[in-house]
């Protein structure tokens, strides 16, 4: 990062099944997700997608988004985007695609969002055991 860059806010982060982009420019979420809720195991997503939003910074990030599991040694997903803000008053949205996430185990993963290598924010995703129907 060069010194005339200053390092920007995460706003907000959410992980869903997709993101639409919509004819005015706006975004659609689909299938926010807090919980993943399964009868058995493994359980697999062709596609997640985590959106951020980012705010008050100016210069070139990246943005690297990764999944770990519930043993916290390896990332069983990541995602890196590159992006730019011009100046204090610009913001970006951001998405994350991880394709073929699968969830192997019950228990609680963690989401983290890291801004040039730097973590920036930690999210748990619980996978819990649900009966089956």
């Amino acid at each position: 990062m060069s010194e005339e860059s200053i390092s920007p806010d995460i706003q907000a982060c959410v992980l869903c099944e997709d993101v639409r982009a919509e004819i005015g420019g706006q975004q659609s979420l689909i299938g926010v997700i807090s919980v993943i809720a399964a009868p058995a195991l493994p359980i697999g997503f062709f596609k997640l997608c985590l959106w951020t939003r980012w705010c008050g910074g100016v210069g070139q990030f990246v943005q690297t988004s990764r999944i770990f599991g519930p043993d916290e040694e390896s990332a069983i997903a990541q995602s890196d985007v590159n992006f730019g803000l011009q100046d204090l008053e610009a913001n970006t949205t951001n998405v994350n695609v991880f394709g073929g996430v699968q969830f192997q185990r019950h228990g609680t993963y963690y989401i983290e969002v890291l801004l040039n290598g730097e973590l920036q924010l930690r999210i748990p995703l619980p996978v819990i055991k649900i009966p089956p129907n």
